[in-house]
């Protein structure tokens, strides 16, 4: 009843054919936000905030993308 729960790993998908990884960086502070931006809208929509390479890697791992099949925007 109170046991603890398994954690899974799963791998999260997307639609490759209709949204893009992308990185949004800021100039000015450094910050660096994980999205997938629609190509037909051109609208982003954010999935998590990244504040280091390993996080980084590890969400990239989890959606099944390469490092390089991501844009970075300024």
């Amino acid at each position: 009843m109170f046991g603890r729960k398994e954690k899974h790993a799963s791998t999260v998908t997307y639609d490759r054919e209709k949204e893009k990884p992308v990185l949004r960086c800021s100039i000015c502070t450094g910050e660096q936000v994980f999205g997938f931006r629609n190509m037909e809208t051109g609208k982003f929509e954010e999935v998590s905030l990244i504040r280091n390479e390993k996080e980084l890697k590890e969400l990239l791992g989890q959606y099944g993308i390469a490092q390089d099949e991501v844009e970075k925007v300024y």
